[in-house]
């Protein structure tokens, strides 16, 4: 597992051990970055069940400004925190221990604001739907939710106040994206 692009590219990541973790496959992460396209410059990013921490180190790789990390599981954490200090990326990022549900509440009390959200949770439990529902008010006006789900989990094209903008499948991996329903169009995020 590497860092596709940007100033930490080719940085070989520490993996997961186990079945517990599952990160997202090289390919994948550079089809999804390539989605993203300008997006991540300069974004705020929040990495939820972020397992070894790939796709915020990705997005900070890319240009991000700040990544948060939550994982609920305590050598999760570990990971990631091995994982930022490779990259020398300790400055941007803020690793949290804790249930998604719990993360949210804190990062909303603190006022914090995404342009990114990943959203990567254990496939087969229905978790995308439920925790995206809690994410609206973390979102950026502009900003864009990706979630990681299995292909036979799937995810409704509205959901509760999201609105899903672009699907793709890369073998059992499915990428939604969704943006806030109330967006407006004007910012580009409903494009193809």
């Amino acid at each position: 597992m590497r860092i596709v692009a940007g100033k930490f590219r080719g940085r070989k990541l520490f993996s997961p051990r186990g079945l517990d973790i599952r990160p997202t496959s090289d390919k994948v992460r550079e089809a999804l970055f390539s989605m993203l396209g300008t997006r991540v410059p300069g974004a705020h990013v929040l990495d939820l069940f972020a397992g070894s921490g790939a796709l915020g180190l990705e997005a900070l790789s890319r240009g991000a400004h700040r990544a948060v990390f939550v994982d609920q599981s305590p050598g999760a954490v570990e990971l990631i925190k091995k994982n930022i200090s490779l990259c020398r990326a300790e400055a941007q990022s803020q690793v949290i221990l804790g249930s998604c549900e719990n993360a949210v509440k804190r990062l909303q009390s603190a006022g914090d604001v995404f342009h990114v959200i990943f959203l990567d949770p254990p496939y087969g439990k229905g978790h995308g739907e439920k925790n995206l529902v809690l994410l609206k008010r973390l979102l950026h006006g502009e900003g864009l939710a990706v979630v990681e789900t299995h292909v036979r989990d799937g995810m409704n094209e509205r959901l509760d106040g999201w609105l899903r903008t672009k699907e793709r499948k890369y073998g059992d991996t499915l990428i939604s994206m969704y943006v806030r329903e109330t967006c407006g169009g004007g910012c580009g995020c409903c494009e193809g």
